[in-house]
């Protein structure tokens, strides 16, 4: 990398060819260096210094590898276990759904892959089928139309002799958590059940954090500090941050939207020429009237609507 190397390098044991490292190394110092196993003295205690450094810096990483295993696959390993199945889920889907009074429902599908997020596989979906605040039949649509897709994208690439792995959404869940009780996970797993799709799922209810499975009417109650619990209320709660997020974004374009809407002249065109142009509402309320006009699409008395109404809201 550039460096000069030292004018003595210290060995606990000298390697193979030491000869020829320190002639290769006094050939890019440009100067002697010596290669050598220090028996006793001071420079023997650095050998014996660095190590000690080196145990130490071992056992903090093999310390650092046991949790980062313990909270990921040994998560997984002892999730499997507790909702009863034969083998240890790879991948795990968590659903969350979002609304304001019943409008622009949202869903959200994080994934967590050997225990840790998976970003790159997370998807939004519009509730399309489902009018009003109904967590239970947006679920069973969501799930559905998730399941739908995966399957028909997963016999398509199987024909073209690619993995499933790799898809949109032809990578199917080992298990499926679903934000809520008995109730929803009823509605959800009717979803999967519709779709032909045999996959294990379970609900997590907040209240006490107990654990809801299909064919069980007793809930299982995780000792609150073990790995398998904190590694599901990663994927609840992750689930329902990147809805609320998705959904206030949303939120804040149909507010949008509907501030424009109240300009004489301004349709969709100029309502997104508008906002593709100058990027926010505080620009279209301070821009002038000369660079309104250079927005495509706006003529004089569109520009002058806008300062109108721009003047307008200054006032209120």
């Amino acid at each position: 990398d550039g460096r000069q190397p030292p004018s003595e390098i210290l060995c606990m044991e000298l390697p193979e060819q030491a000869e020829d490292i320190a002639l290769a190394l006094s050939e890019r110092k440009g100067a002697k260096v010596t290669v050598f196993e220090p028996q006793r003295g001071t420079k023997h205690k650095l050998v014996e210094l660095a190590l000690k450094n080196a145990k130490d810096a071992l056992a903090k990483r093999n310390a650092h590898l046991a949790r980062a295993h313990e909270r990921t696959i040994g998560a997984c390993e002892a999730l499997a276990k507790a909702v009863g199945m034969d083998h240890t889920p790879r991948r795990i889907e968590g659903y969350d759904i979002s609304n304001t009074q019943g409008v622009l429902s949202v869903a959200s599908m994080v994934v967590a892959i050997d225990g840790e997020a998976a970003r790159k596989e997370y998807r939004i979906f519009r509730i399309k089928t489902v009018e009003g605040a109904n967590d239970f039949a947006s679920l069973n649509e969501v799930l559905g139309r998730r399941f739908a897709h995966g399957l028909q994208e997963k016999a398509e690439r199987e024909e073209q002799g690619l993995s499933p792995i790799g898809g949109k959404f032809s990578d199917l869940p080992d298990l499926v958590l679903i934000d809520g009780g008995p109730q929803q996970l009823r509605f959800a797993r009717q979803a999967l059940l519709d779709m032909g799709a045999d996959v294990a799922m379970f609900g997590l209810a907040k209240k006490q954090e107990e654990i809801f499975l299909p064919d069980r009417e007793d809930p299982i109650c995780l000792d609150h500090h073990t790995p398998e619990l904190h590694l599901i209320q990663r994927v609840r709660d992750e689930a329902h941050r990147f809805c609320i997020t998705h959904h206030r974004g949303l939120r804040g374009k149909a507010s949008i939207h509907s501030q424009l809407e109240d300009i004489p002249g301004i349709g969709p065109k100029r309502r997104k020429a508008l906002l593709t142009k100058l990027g926010s509402m505080k620009a279209i309320r301070e821009a002038t009237e000369e660079e309104l006009l250079k927005v495509p699409g706006m003529n004089q008395a569109a520009a002058k609507a806008v300062r109108k109404w721009a003047d307008a809201q200054e006032k209120k």
